[in-house]
């Protein structure tokens, strides 16, 4: 078993690790997860291309973990970015020469160095923050319903973390905001407002004891989840978990942020029901990231799974219908 002081204070994505950090847990879980990733590596090896002619295959490998290295790649295929790229009359190298709307360069650059202060490549690197102004201000110039909303910095300064690529983390951006989560990031912010409903009678239906006690509480689902769904969990989970639960994002769709949701609030169901008042609800859920279970990633996929029920596209795209009518 590896010593505590074999842990850098800073993460293998370049964050530094809290105070509070516990490098025994992290250990018992570092001891097992290389072998999971050794496995999963060797396994997508074996099928290489072949998988992705295997629709049940894949889901299943995908749910297990895409290896790092191929991870870019996969993304782009999976999601369909690759298809709108090919597809584009623009290349993105065009585009992105076409930067010009000084109002949009000014609150983007105000939101670089706000993006993750904790990593190190983004407070030291000359070239990460530099990659980021690129894809969010090429993509705020090429979709005018958008723009730039601040939300948007976190997704792309993780896609620029995982891929180390600002072409790829552009057109996985594109599919992201105008296929996966429609709606979320224009000034009216429709998509999340239905979603916040659509999660409201989720967790109604599947735990109705928390949902009683968040609402005789008073806490709004916006105030506690936003985050969630905005950040798709960047700054909220620890990255690993979070590079897990993308590669389900972007083969399964949106349905997969309800499960994350679902099963980080049914993890954290005893600690819910034991808050009293508002202040220490929201400390709740800003604490989950501490949870063993969501620490050790492979195991929190399982539960994703496991503990969100039967949730299909088809039930959420139900629920958005009727919710979103409310709000013509």
């Amino acid at each position: 078993m590896m010593a505590k002081s074999s842990y850098s204070k800073v993460d293998e994505y370049g964050f530094e690790r809290p105070t509070n950090f516990n490098y025994e847990l992290y250990d018992h879980f570092m001891s097992s997860y290389i072998r999971v990733l050794t496995r999963r590596a060797q396994r997508w090896n074996t099928l290489k291309y072949d998988i992705y002619k295997k629709p049940s295959t894949l889901k299943r490998f995908i749910r297990k973990g895409i290896p790092s290295d191929i991870r870019t790649a996969a993304w782009m295929h999976i999601s369909g970015a690759e298809d709108i790229k090919n597809s584009s009359t623009f290349t993105y190298r065009t585009m992105k020469q076409k930067i010009s709307n000084q109002s949009i360069i000014d609150i983007i650059e105000i939101d670089l160095p706000r993006t993750f202060p904790d990593n190190i490549y983004f407070s030291s690197h000359e070239h990460l923050p530099g990659m980021l102004f690129n894809v969010l201000a090429t993509f705020a110039h090429q979709n005018k319903e958008v723009s730039y909303c601040q939300g948007l910095n976190y997704i792309v300064g993780l896609l620029l973390l995982a891929t180390k690529d600002e072409e790829s983390s552009f057109w996985l951006l594109k599919i992201l905001v105008e296929k996966i989560l429609p709606q979320y990031y224009i000034v009216t912010m429709t998509g999340l407002l239905t979603d916040l409903d659509v999660l409201d009678e989720l967790v109604h239906k599947y735990e109705p004891l928390v949902h009683r006690h968040i609402h005789n509480i008073g806490m709004p689902w916006a105030m506690g989840t936003t985050k969630w769904f905005i950040c798709l969990f960047s700054e909220v989970l620890p990255t690993e978990t979070v590079f897990r639960i993308w590669d389900c994002l972007f083969y399964e769709g949106s349905k997969i942020i309800f499960r994350v949701a679902l099963t980080l609030i049914r993890l954290h169901k005893d600690k819910i029901l034991q808050t009293s008042e508002l202040g220490e609800l929201i400390t709740c859920f800003r604490e989950m990231k501490n949870h063993p279970s969501v620490i050790n990633c492979h195991q929190f996929m399982n539960d994703i799974f496991k503990l969100s029920g039967n949730l299909s596209n088809s039930t959420i795209d139900k629920l958005r219908i009727k919710y979103g009518k409310k709000k013509l």
